[in-house]
């Protein structure tokens, strides 16, 4: 599987979140604590808002992300108030750059921890379902940027929660056809720009981690020496698939079948539910 971590806030250094926390998602990279695999050496990927520019950036490598000199050079070099970063353990799809997250469509990033269950054998009819006008933008192979562009494809731009919920139930139901029992497995970020929007859900109902950062001001009252902390805006809040530090209490769970939104200020849970497309 993956790990990935997404912020949204006033701006900052990449590095600061990326790089700097205890157990950090390049920490992660090598000693992942929640995941299915400790290893997330597959790829890696970045991508980042600006007030100057609509369509976020992108940079994504093969490589591992602990020893990409590159990825430290560009994380302290550059500040966002909303970005996305992805490191991948591939579930059987090759190491190549288009296969490396975040996938990107207009505003859109999509980053994705999870699989399909019985890929090869859904994967044709669930290509035939992409709206022929976004087909030609698919350029990997993997079963997420595929997600991604089926949800594009039920309307993701005009209702983020209902294309994906629509998504997953496409997915489903082509599943049962090829008497697969539990296809979907997924932690999902996706964001454009303004909001960011984060999915835990498995059919099995047995979902990988995903956690949220808690009320800064809280954190700031529960540990006025911790420096990270203090720095952070009020407004920051971070989704991840694991914690990156040991202040388990500055962390909560986002409950299974649901998905949390962040604004600006605060986010929500809301219970997540599949439909018929």
């Amino acid at each position: 599987m993956c790990r990935w971590l997404a912020y949204s806030g006033s701006p900052v250094r990449l590095e600061d979140v990326v790089y700097k926390p205890d157990h950090s998602l390049i920490d992660q990279s090598l000693r992942a604590r929640m995941g299915v695999e400790t290893t997330n050496g597959d790829g890696f990927g970045m991508g980042w808002y600006t007030e100057d520019r609509h369509v976020p950036s992108i940079y994504r490598d093969i490589g591992p992300a602990w020893s990409n000199r590159n990825l430290r050079e560009l994380a302290a070099a550059v500040s966002s108030g909303l970005f996305c970063a992805h490191i991948r353990a591939s579930t059987g799809t090759p190491v190549q750059q288009t296969n490396c997250h975040p996938f990107r469509y207009r505003q859109w990033l999509w980053m994705h921890n999870g699989l399909i269950n019985g890929y090869a054998s859904v994967r044709r009819d669930l290509l035939l379902a992409v709206d022929p006008e976004l087909f030609s933008g698919i350029e990997g192979t993997t079963d997420s940027e595929l997600m991604f562009f089926l949800a594009l494809s039920l309307g993701l731009e005009e209702d983020p929660p209902g294309a994906v919920e629509r998504m997953v139930g496409l997915v489903e139901r082509t599943a049962r056809c090829h008497r697969i029992e539990y296809p979907v497995q997924m932690t999902i970020a996706l964001s454009n720009g303004e909001c960011l929007w984060a999915f835990r859900y498995s059919t099995e109902r047995q979902s990988r981690s995903l956690f949220h950062s808690l009320d800064v001001q809280c954190l700031r009252d529960l540990h006025p020496d911790h420096e990270l902390i203090q720095q952070a805006s009020a407004d920051a809040r971070l989704v991840v698939s694991e914690p990156l530090g040991d202040l388990l209490e500055a962390w909560q769970e986002v409950p299974e079948s649901s998905y949390t939104v962040v604004r600006r200020g605060g986010n929500e849970i809301r219970t997540f539910t599949p439909q018929s497309a």
